[in-house]
């Protein structure tokens, strides 16, 4: 008698866990089910909001939804910014579940990844405002060198607006802590190297050019005799 209580012991230690543990198991899906359901509501009520203040124009003007199609990407900005909302909702459910459960490291793999939502939406929402701003620069700089009769007032509005861009860029990189230094280093050594590929050009095989071109950008004016 007493071998077979050695031998069902265990299995009655087992059964007791199981028994334990299938409450706090429905207990979680539960939380999925009304997370996922909690999900699609915030994403509907998000995106409807963003529309409401008009970001979908913003982007748009900013060249952000062009710049998705562009990539074969069908949706825009704001319907991104909804499926953000939606997965923020979706991995706060399974960190509470997670948790309820006892499983600490899905625990913290899942904080790491909720609180790394909100700043991916912050980014895209500087690179937004980034663009509109770098469009705006363009745009007033291309006007500003027609009214004033300078040449090539196309050209030094494109790089303006792209060199405001990538410093955005930069910006919202550094806020999702992408590369973080490595990356600040790689884009001083690329715009050193550029720097220094426009001076070597002037300097020896594009003296004529640069002369030329400053010529037609800023006319001297004839001395009065």
């Amino acid at each position: 008698m007493q071998s077979i209580d050695v031998v069902l012991e265990p299995l009655r230690a087992l059964l007791a866990q199981v028994g334990a543990f299938v409450p706090r198991l429905l207990v979680a899906l539960a939380i999925v089910l009304a997370g996922w359901l909690l999900a699609k509501a915030v994403r509907f009520a998000f995106m409807r909001a963003l529309r409401a203040v008009n970001f979908h124009v913003l982007t748009e003007r900013a060249g952000i939804d062009g710049f998705l199609k562009q990539g074969g990407i069908e949706t825009d900005a704001t319907a991104i910014c909804g499926v953000l909302a939606y997965w923020l909702t979706i991995l706060v459910a399974l960190l509470i579940a997670f948790n309820s459960l006892g499983l600490d490291h899905a625990t913290d793999l899942l904080r790491s990844a909720v609180l790394f939502v909100p700043r991916l939406f912050v980014s895209l929402l500087i690179v937004t405002l980034g663009a509109y701003f770098a469009r705006f620069v363009g745009n007033a700089l291309r006007g500003y060198c027609a009214s004033a009769g300078i040449g090539d007032a196309e050209l030094l509005g494109r790089l303006a607006q792209y060199a405001v861009l990538l410093f955005v860029v930069l910006i919202a990189l550094d806020h999702l802590d992408v590369g973080g230094q490595l990356l600040q280093t790689t884009f001083l050594i690329a715009f050193a190297g550029v720097v220094l590929a426009l001076a070597l050009a002037f300097g020896h095989g594009g003296r004529d050019w640069a002369a030329a071109l400053l010529e037609r950008w800023w006319p001297r004016r004839p001395r009065d005799r």
